[in-house]
């Protein structure tokens, strides 16, 4: 059982490195004319970018093959208000030096829409601002040579609406209705407050998508079913797929603030978890949701070497026997 560990979005080593750099509609509405906030709007994805390939250079330098882009590397790309630019072929130098580099390390990249992208809601403007944000995910990632079968799209099934069922059915209705390259990206992911695995793991049966199982959410919204016997339901989604199933991973911040993500991870809790996991005795990729990023996966690795059964392939990569 081979498992690679990742991060999310931030480095906290890297100096002045930030992939999130933005501004607000206020702000864009308080530059004079078209062209200084075109300007603007350039200089801010330029940055991002270039930070994004120095942060995926660094984790290729600590043999870290998975991360999560931000959601921000274009900012106010997706507000409805905002000029309409093609950021594609204006920075295609930028995703250019990033699609060579993915092509060369093979690194597994993936992106998490926000909470406001639901295709459980009837609200037409809802409904439509979810679209363009999908939309926008797709040309970012398509932007950086990832395909839908390499790069994917990590989405929670939304708000059910006082009506869990009917929500689920808008949800299939909606999703049915995305263009294929769209449906091909969307990966679900269980929740902490609505949809339980077992909720999410038949919906993406029933659609014929991966599941990527979150042992947080998991804890805080329970379904009664075991670790064990969920992780063999929820690997079999990716069957057919060039990835390898995916796992989230992230420890509480406090027992009063259990859906909160801690600074770090509880190296006994992943322990705990890997042993569970041995059950369907799968390769599988672990993002890890901690707040300090890369700190906190570089921790988790000192922490992990202690435990005789986990055996080192390098600095992120570990077989558990």
């Amino acid at each position: 059982m081979k498992i690679r560990l990742g991060f999310v979005a931030m480095s906290m080593t890297l100096k002045n490195a930030s992939p999130s750099r933005t501004m607000t509609y206020k702000t864009y509405q308080n530059i004079p004319d078209d062209e200084s906030r075109i300007h603007r709007l350039k200089k801010l994805t330029r940055e991002n970018l270039t930070n994004t390939l120095r942060i995926m250079r660094h984790a290729k330098a600590s043999d870290v093959q998975l991360y999560r882009i931000t959601s921000k590397l274009v900012p106010l790309a997706t507000h409805e208000q905002v000029i309409d630019w093609d950021f594609i072929s204006e920075m295609k130098a930028e995703f250019q030096k990033i699609k060579e580099f993915l092509q060369k390390t093979d690194m597994r990249i993936s992106a998490h829409p926000d909470h406001f992208t639901l295709l459980t809601s009837k609200r037409k403007e809802i409904l439509d601002a979810s679209i363009r944000d999908l939309v926008y995910h797709d040309a970012v990632l398509t932007g950086m040579g990832l395909e839908p079968d390499r790069g994917k799209l990590v989405l929670h099934v939304g708000g059910t609406y006082k009506d869990k069922n009917k929500a689920i059915d808008t949800f299939v209705s909606n999703f049915s209705a995305l263009p294929q390259n769209l449906k091909k990206r969307i990966i679900l992911e269980n929740d902490d407050k609505s949809y339980t695995a077992s909720d999410t793991l038949l919906l993406c049966q029933m659609l014929q998508i991966p599941m990527v199982f979150d042992v947080h959410h998991h804890l805080c919204n329970p379904d009664g079913l075991s670790v064990e016997d969920l992780l063999c339901h929820v690997f079999n989604t990716w069957r057919g797929q060039k990835l390898i199933p995916k796992v989230h991973f992230s420890s509480p911040k406090s027992p009063s603030q259990l859906k909160s993500h801690a600074d770090y991870i509880d190296s006994s809790a992943f322990y705990e978890f890997l042993m569970q996991a041995k059950k369907p005795n799968r390769d599988f990729d672990v993002m890890l949701e901690a707040k300090s990023k890369d700190k906190a996966l570089f921790q988790l690795v000192e922490d992990l070497q202690r435990y005789q059964d986990i055996h080192f392939l390098n600095d992120a990569c570990f077989e558990c026997s």
